[in-house]
């Protein structure tokens, strides 16, 4: 038995859920999975993980077994690092992550300029918007837009995105232009289940006394910001989006800002790496070279909201 192998397992399975959504990940057999998971229990003479049809729970010995194991494998990566010279020259592989359109846009052009300035570095660019787990996808460096949750991770922040709430010309000649969030409840919408999945836009009041949460009922809902955004061109309602997303629609005026002095702070966006002791130089050096432009593409955003 391969014991490295059965924790990297075990922890993707919990990380997942399910023994199904793990050997979906790793492109393996699902008895495979299930086989080497229970060989590892078998080794260890006790009981890991509590199997149901409907879900799985660790075991307290489980429990702090996978603590030990995210230990040990983080460890061993290290060992390799050093081992590959990764702290002594900027080389390796670096693997980064970021929201699909976001890393088309911005991340991708900043990666192109730094494998040219950086020629003993590769890059793999995991495009997702699912928030890939750091240390259990083997991910180097990630590109964050949002509140970040309480965690062992550093973050770097390299600005804001600002949210949207847009409509087409036409639209708006014919069904008249909202001028407070609660005009939306009679007026159609196109929702993107990805930013507001319970149908429900948050705004701050006009009086600056807090935040108003309005129900919305769609016309269309959609699962990319890139159908969300052509639905809206075509007039069949207001959509909400990161400014990002619309950004070519609105600079060419096929889509027009409303609502904008009820709109929510600006989301953070950061760029987010496991803690650890010193960093290899081929993430240090990114860390450099990607903060700044990253800076420089979001203030420009934001100047081109502005105008």
């Amino acid at each position: 038995m391969d014991r490295l192998e059965a924790m990297s397992i075990l922890l993707l399975t919990v990380e997942k859920g399910s023994f199904t959504a793990a050997a979906k990940a790793l492109n393996m057999p699902l008895p495979t999975v299930s086989r080497k998971l229970r060989e590892l229990e078998t080794h260890l003479g006790t009981q890991l993980l509590v199997r149901s049809t409907r879900k799985l729970a660790l075991t307290d010995a489980g429990a702090t077994y996978v603590g030990a194991a995210r230990r040990i494998l983080r460890e061993i990566d290290h060992a390799e690092r050093v081992a590959s010279g990764e702290f002594e020259a900027p080389r390796g592989e670096l693997v980064i992550t970021a929201p699909i359109l976001f890393g088309q846009l911005h991340v991708l052009p900043i990666v192109t300029e730094f494998l040219a300035t950086y020629p003993e570095i590769s890059v793999r660019l995991l495009l997702s918007d699912r928030n890939l787990h750091l240390i259990e996808d083997h991910v180097d460096m990630a590109v964050r837009i949002g509140t970040l949750p309480d965690s062992s991770m550093v973050a770097t922040r390299v600005g804001a995105m600002p949210t949207v709430v847009c409509a087409s010309p036409t639209l708006l000649a014919t069904r008249g232009t909202p001028k407070l969030p609660d005009d939306l409840a009679a007026f159609p919408c196109v929702t993107f289940d990805a930013f507001a999945p319970r149908a429900i836009w948050t705004f701050t009041r006009g009086d600056g006394s807090g935040t108003v949460e309005i129900p919305i009922t769609p016309r269309l809902s959609v699962t990319t910001a890139a159908a969300a955004v052509w639905a809206a061109m075509q007039g069949i309602g207001a959509t909400r989006l990161f400014l990002y997303q619309c950004a070519d629609a609105l600079r060419q005026g096929d889509l027009l800002p409303i609502l904008r002095d009820f709109q929510l702070d600006p989301a953070p966006v950061s760029l987010l790496h496991a803690a650890r002791g010193a960093l290899p130089l081929k993430m240090r050096v990114f860390l450099d070279f990607a903060t700044g432009r990253l800076r420089t593409r979001l203030i420009g955003l934001g100047q081109s909201m502005a105008e």
